[in-house]
């Protein structure tokens, strides 16, 4: 497969969500400069200088004009960390982060995360990016794909001078992905890893307060960008955001993209970014569907192709069973196995938003800290939620696919499907919010008569069968009434 897809290229061809804790300091304004010349529209100019980082220089605004221009957030002081306090002896069949001539700003970062070995797909794609090739990558969730555009953007900026005079608007790399959660949880991982760099992350989303975005956006240079393609599309075109200084781009999770409508938002925002050999393109994507691979030929120049094919495509750390239930007792079933067992962190996966909203509803009534995460819910609400989720203060989340695909919380002891994915990828990813970092995690599945023909082909993408057993009786009781 892989040379067949090697012969598909040729040479040719989100509001501001980072944790406040993680956000960079604003930089108070700098003395006022002279007077400048009436404003120019630099940007239809034949002319290769650059438009100066002031408010007059930019396209007509309803800012003021006279703006004063902000200074560059200083690098942080020099720590006395060094790279010997980072010893990580080298090991037959693993790849060292000390392998790939990385800074000690970024190595000091990940000393500080606890990476001391790459995990397959950095190690792959590393290879090829700190080069400077575009690639396109395939690996199951939770396999550290996030972290190796991370590397790759983080160590391009830093080798690459920013130019003296850009506005603050103009991000040097874009992450463009399909959901809020998965934006703000990139976001996260970035803000970790530049934590010494003095380079500054922002994210834009929909569902949140755009003046607000729009001021962290005028307050600082702008270096990582991770947007959600309709709230990007609303700064862009009204002129807040440029992105025609973008060395870097990376398109995370394109099959939900496509799956989601979003292409045709995408392809708006690539046309507003420089020709495709003047930036590096990463396209990550669960499949490789010939959708997607259609994608990344336009999108980019001769990339080189990592497949991680998992030994399994399910994690070996996640215990799974299936129970056979009639649709009518899935409730008692779930309610049952929570309180019976007394579990602290579950995330309860259904198929559509009503359902979900209906689940946590009744658990709600019926005495269980419960808590939904669907699109319905306004962004402010979903991101104390997944903390609130995060922290322990709520003990069961149930969520659709679009709103699980971005929930990366390490304690996560059982996931259950309370309705079968139709899609069987959607099982892989479902499941895998437990078992993460090597812990052990259960999943378990509700097979009723509406969906348990879904059965044979998450079977299939397994490689194996898993058996459907009968759920004990205790667990079938009615559940009590509440009174008062």
């Amino acid at each position: 497969m892989l040379k067949a897809l090697k012969k598909m290229f040729g040479k040719g061809e989100v509001e501001q969500l980072v944790a406040e804790s993680a956000a960079p300091v604003m930089q108070p304004p700098a003395p006022t400069p002279a007077p400048a010349p009436p404003a120019v529209d630099q940007r239809k100019a034949e002319t290769p200088a650059r438009a100066e980082t002031t408010e007059a220089a930019k396209p007509a605004r309803s800012q003021p004009a006279a703006k004063p221009r902000r200074e560059r957030k200083p690098k942080p002081q020099a720590s006395t960390w060094k790279l010997e306090d980072f010893v990580v002896e080298p090991q037959e069949g693993k790849t060292r982060f000390h392998d790939f001539k990385l800074s000690p700003e970024l190595m000091h970062a990940i000393h500080d995360l606890g990476f001391p070995y790459c995990t397959p797909i950095q190690a792959q794609v590393l290879g090829f990016t700190l080069r400077g090739q575009d690639a396109i990558g395939r690996a199951q969730t939770g396999t550290g794909k996030t972290a190796a555009f991370l590397i790759s953007i983080i160590t391009q900026l830093q080798q690459t001078p920013p130019p003296k005079e850009r506005y603050m608007g103009e991000p040097r790399a874009l992450i463009i992905a399909p959901t809020r959660e998965l934006v703000v949880q990139i976001a996260k991982d970035a803000a970790a890893l530049t934590k010494y760099t003095g380079l500054n992350v922002m994210t834009f989303v929909g569902g949140m307060d755009y003046d607000k975005q729009l001021k962290a956006l005028e307050a600082r240079h702008c270096d990582i960008l991770v947007a959600t393609p309709g709230r990007l599309l609303d700064f862009n075109q009204r002129g807040e955001v440029h992105l025609d200084m973008v060395e870097v781009m990376v398109l995370d999770e394109a099959d939900r993209m496509l799956d989601m409508g979003f292409i045709p938002q995408v392809r708006q925002i690539i046309r507003q970014t420089p020709p495709k050999s003047e930036r590096q393109t990463l396209l990550f994507s669960a499949t490789f569907t010939e959708d997607v691979m259609n994608l990344a030929k336009q999108w980019t120049t001769n990339p080189a192709i990592v497949e991680i094919e998992p030994e399994n495509v399910a994690s070996e750390t996640v215990e799974q069973h299936v129970y056979a239930v009639a649709g009518s007792d899935k409730y008692k079933l779930l309610y049952n196995l929570v309180t019976e067992n007394k579990w602290e962190r579950v995330i309860v996966f259904a198929n559509r938003k009503d359902e979900v909203r209906r689940i946590e509803e009744r658990l709600v009534r019926d005495g269980v800290n419960a808590a939904q995460l669907s699109g319905d819910v306004p962004q402010h609400k979903r991101i104390r939620t997944l903390e609130n989720f995060r922290e322990g203060r709520i003990t069961v989340l149930v969520a659709t696919d679009v709103a699980g695909r971005g929930i990366h919380i390490d304690g996560i002891s059982h996931v259950i499907n309370f309705t079968l994915p139709e899609d069987p990828d959607d099982y892989v990813h479902r499941i895998g919010r437990t078992g993460r970092a090597g812990t052990s995690g259960v999943s378990i599945s509700f097979a009723g008569e509406d969906d348990s023909y879904q059965l044979p082909a998450i079977e299939e993408l397994l490689g194996r069968k898993i058996s459907c057993e009968m759920p004990p009786t205790e667990l079938l009781k009615p559940v009590p009434k509440k009174h008062g």
